[in-house]
């Protein structure tokens, strides 16, 4: 759910993952995947000084590799499914762009036991990509439309590991609480406090901070085993806001 600036910024400046996919490894796709995947890997070279890595982590890259990008899009935008750029899908909200939501799949740093939360769940693609790689994915989407779209899609897709419930993201999901990790697919003004308890001494959050009409920061955020927080200003985007009035 981003406007990418990254096209703009630029100018400036094998390991299987645990998955319920039923993506086949013979899809008529898998040679576009495979260039989206070398075009993220160039990006990735471009910012390695903001990202301080040359390089993102292989289950990342292979589940970039597996997700089948075109079925998180309308008929109408598959031929542009697998280039690096956000796409259109409804209500105002766009997927994300492929490097966007690689670079911020790799800052969480998933394990394949982990147990993951996002605010935000849009298309269900950066859902798709979680649930490749951690144990559990739960997800919530503001916008009825699209989070009964999304359920229903990744169900029909395989992950069985995603669950998606149509809510209010800000206030977590207290009920499957505490997470390993947290994924925030909009802006907000501040990082969400329900947000900051709910997620483990040790875990790692990911949120665009800033305003629509301001310069973001996308931000990793840290718990300490001791509970302090540190955070870490990463790559300026622009990402829709963050609803629900807060």
């Amino acid at each position: 759910m981003i406007r990418s600036i990254l096209a703009f910024f630029l100018l400036f400046p094998l390991v299987l993952c645990c998955t319920g996919s039923s993506a086949s490894e013979n899809s008529p796709y898998q040679v576009q995947r495979e260039s989206m995947v070398k075009e993220i890997e160039a990006d990735v070279q471009s910012t390695r000084e903001q990202l301080g890595k040359r390089s993102l982590g292989p289950q990342v890259l292979e589940a970039m590799r597996r997700v089948p990008r075109h079925e998180f899009v309308s008929n109408g935008q598959r031929r542009y499914a697998y280039e690096n750029r956000p796409l259109p899908i409804g209500h105002g909200q766009t997927i994300s762009q492929p490097y966007i939501v690689a670079v911020m799949t790799d800052l969480l740093d998933v394990g394949k036991e982990d147990t993951v939360f996002e605010l935000g769940t849009g298309s269900g693609y950066q859902a798709a990509i979680l649930a490749e790689c951690a144990r559990e994915v739960y997800s919530v989407e503001i916008i009825e439309e699209l989070g009964e779209t999304a359920r229903e899609r990744l169900k029909r897709l395989g992950y069985g590991n995603v669950q998606v419930r149509v809510g209010d993201g800000y206030y977590g999901w207290k009920e499957h609480a505490p997470f390993d990790a947290i994924m925030v697919t909009a802006a907000g003004s501040h990082i969400p406090p329900p947000l900051v308890e709910q997620l483990k001494p040790g875990g790692r959050m990911v949120i665009p901070i800033g305003g629509s009409f301001m310069t973001q920061q996308l931000m990793l955020v840290e718990k300490t085993m001791d509970g302090k927080i540190k955070t870490r200003q990463v790559l300026p985007v622009a990402f829709v806001p963050l609803t629900g009035g807060h």
